[in-house]
């Protein structure tokens, strides 16, 4: 058989009707654009803002903020297509599956785990680190790293049990129900951009207009220096000034969006998602988008955008040091902070998880992978066991690996689906013209091309090592697919079906 068989989305749409047996319908429009904010703003909106204008674009960081948005548009655009027109659970996987092949499905939906799977893995730990710093450090450094870390007095780590609960939690949430889960997603994310919009009213009558000045970094824009008069940081540098300053920062804040495509996994389980889906997609974009650029503006008017640079104000410290630096008589904000960013986390890891199972369902209700990711919990209608391995994967490992070795994994696997998404949606327009289309991207194929270009440029950006693993993690992937996967595709077996037997000889 070919490697290059389509999944027919009659067939596909037909198959999804089967409420009785399927995935429960429970999500309405306000449930989507929750699970995006959930997904998207994480501790990117804190921890990526300040590197931004610290390092490369200054009080410009507001511009960076929408390069970056425009970005994720092209692909949010064809995303939304894809999804009012194929409601099925499994996003790029499926949408892949329809228009461009078994094997490329396969591709996608193998690096969907690099976004989904390792990057819930990943947040757990830095969830981990997070708690344990808002407990003064209460929990014994063994029992919160993995053996491969040691502290800077000789301790070894053991197991991150932090980042287990919190993975557990969360899974249990999972099986209990997709409704249930969407409530709590929509309280952390109440609780998580409340706490930023106090931070923005509180810190507007902070800022300066001199920290906004130049609002571009010049090009003979002075170097920080440290204590001893050392250079500790030269804008001197295309990519740390200017047009390019800006560019080279929507690069860093781009992974900051990432996350919005989960929304389009929960398609199955949602009650008019030829309507609702296009709205979740976009709208939590559009909001996540507001926020960022309202928060940059504030963070960059509270703090000059050159002390971003000092190891004491930069990454994870950066809000807490405006506040307490520039913000006085509001230093109990800070703690309000990290356990924004808290839930920030658990926002993201829900929603990850979410999207890595419904994925998984998909891929096994067509035979490429076990049975066991697609059954459903008979009182829930949950694919409980896809949870249950997961967490078993996923926590295996959030305990015993570093986080810094995912690293920009994630952020692959997510590109990789964006382009093939894009490219999706320009051949169903050409070979299926006429099949409805409740939402159509607009500008077809200028869009498309456009988020092909913005994405593929982001892959290219990442380092070589980056790219080797990766493409060692695809191979690992083709060697399942040609091991089992496609000898068991649905296709497979039912062209074998409908094969007729030989003659036999007389």
């Amino acid at each position: 058989m070919s490697l290059w068989r389509k999944k027919s989305i009659t067939k596909l749409l037909e198959d999804a009707e089967n409420s009785t047996h399927g995935l429960k319908k429970t999500l309405s429009a306000p449930s989507l654009v929750a699970l995006g904010i959930g997904a998207i703003i994480g501790a990117g909106l804190f921890v990526r803002t300040a590197a931004a204008a610290g390092e490369h674009a200054g009080n410009a960081v507001t511009l960076s903020f929408i390069v970056a948005a425009i970005g994720c548009l092209f692909a949010g655009l064809c995303y939304a297509e894809f999804a009012s027109m194929i409601p099925i659970a499994g996003s790029a996987y499926t949408y892949a599956y329809t228009t461009m092949g078994e094997l490329v499905a396969w591709i996608i939906g193998w690096a969907l785990v690099l976004e989904y799977a390792l990057g819930a893995a990943t947040v757990s730990i830095a969830w981990s680190e997070y708690i344990n710093n808002l407990f003064n450090g209460a929990i014994p450094y063994q029992w919160c790293h993995s053996p491969f870390e040691t502290s800077p007095t000789g301790v070894s780590g053991m197991i991150n049990l932090p980042a287990l609960f919190i993975l557990l939690i969360l899974s249990l949430l999972l099986i209990k129900g997709t409704s249930e889960s969407a409530k709590v997603n929509a309280v952390i994310v109440f609780v998580k951009v409340s706490i930023v919009l106090i931070f923005v009213a509180i810190g507007w009558h902070f800022m300066k207009a001199a920290n906004h000045s130049p609002y571009f970094i010049p090009a003979d824009q002075k170097p920080v220096l440290d204590a001893t008069g050392k250079v500790l940081y030269d804008y001197s540098p295309v990519e740390n000034h200017g047009f390019w300053g800006i560019m080279r920062g929507a690069a860093v804040v781009f992974f900051a969006f990432i996350g919005f495509d989960a929304v389009s996994t929960a398609a199955q389980e949602t009650k008019n998602p030829k309507r609702d889906m296009p709205i979740g997609i976009l709208g939590s974009l559009a909001i996540c988008t507001f926020l960022y650029i309202l928060f940059s503006y504030v963070l960059t008017g509270v703090a000059p955008f050159t002390d971003f640079v000092k190891a004491s104000a930069g990454k994870e410290a950066s809000i807490s040091y405006a506040i307490k630096t520039y913000m006085t008589g509001f230093e109990w904000l800070a703690p309000l902070i990290t356990i924004a960013i808290l839930a920030g986390f658990s926002s993201v890891i829900l929603v990850m998880l979410l999207g890595q199972s419904r994925v998984f369902y998909s891929m096994s209700n067509d035979g490429l992978l076990p049975k066991a990711f697609s059954d459903l919990h008979p009182k829930f209608r949950t694919p409980y066991k896809s949870n249950l391995i997961l967490f078993v994967f996923v926590g295996l490992f959030a305990a015993f690996v570093p986080g810094s070795v995912a690293g920009d994994l994630t952020s692959i696997g997510t590109l990789l689906a964006f382009v093939l998404v894009c490219i999706g949606v320009m051949i169903l327009r050409k070979k299926d013209p006429d099949r409805p289309r409740p939402f159509r991207a607009p500008f077809v194929p200028v869009f498309p091309i456009l988020g092909v270009i913005v994405c593929g440029a982001m892959i290219g950006s990442l380092g070589a090592s980056t790219l080797v693993t990766a493409l060692v993690w695809m191979v690992f992937g083709l060697g399942i697919y040609f091991l089992y996967s496609r000898k068991h595709s649905n296709l497979h077996t039912h062209h074998l079906d409908e094969i007729p037997p030989p003659k036999e000889n007389i």
